[in-house]
């Protein structure tokens, strides 16, 4: 479905998708772990996987990817290396997983591509999401949940250790972060039943409590 689609795509299989996304230092990777703990506690069937990585060969692209010594690094090379490590955490454990009923939840996606090789360095948007859909075989999530911070504070959290690794993508001049902030707005705007947008300079627990109310209300509907 192209992505400016107003309606919601029929799943294709049993199981609810959540990819979290955002700028850098956004707290995706702590709302994750958050949501991944609560919801097994209900009794749900659970994968928490990331990208770049989620499998032994993903794992290896993603070393090559965020390397900060890698500043030569093309961006066309950046969106075939992140497609390469999608194709397989795909295939090898999102999809099977969602296939038997269970619930999925990634830290980025393939909206992270049209973000920061799209909107940040401005590489064709339909190249991109031609791509995409050949890396993913079509499969897009059933929520994704946009974790909003101002660029400075995100990178500050980055430096000071807050908010996961510090690598190559960080490095980036603030501009070329502004413009994947705005690109992540471009596209919650043209698919707002996909997207739940919170402001992530809130407290974690309030961040985390609508987070569970969107996904729960989603499993039910």
């Amino acid at each position: 479905m192209p992505t400016g689609a107003s309606e919601r795509p029929r799943r294709l299989y049993p199981g609810f998708f959540v990819t979290f996304e955002g700028p850098e230092g956004s707290g995706k990777t702590t709302q994750l772990r958050l949501l991944a703990d609560w919801l097994q506690r209900q009794g749900l069937d659970v994968l928490a996987t990331r990208e770049p990585g989620g499998t032994r060969i993903g794992d290896q692209v993603r070393a090559i990817l965020l390397a900060p010594e890698h500043t030569e690094m093309l961006p066309t090379t950046e969106i075939l290396l992140f497609s390469a490590a999608r194709a397989q955490v795909v295939g090898e454990r999102i999809l099977p997983h969602l296939q038997k009923g269970g619930i999925v939840l990634c830290d980025r996606y393939a909206d992270s591509t049209m973000a920061y090789q799209g909107y940040g360095h401005g590489l064709d948007l339909e190249v991109l999401r031609t791509i995409t859909a050949f890396a993913t075989g079509g499969l897009v999530p059933d929520l994704t949940v946009l974790l909003d911070v101002p660029i400075e504070v995100g990178l500050r959290r980055k430096a000071q250790g807050l908010g996961g690794e510090w690598n190559r993508m960080e490095q980036k001049a603030r501009a070329f972060h502004e413009r994947v902030r705005a690109g992540y707005h471009e596209m919650a705007a043209r698919e707002p039943h996909r997207w739940l947008v919170l402001d992530a300079t809130a407290p974690v627990a309030e961040v985390q409590a609508a987070i569970r109310e969107r996904v729960m209300r989603e499993i039910a509907a």
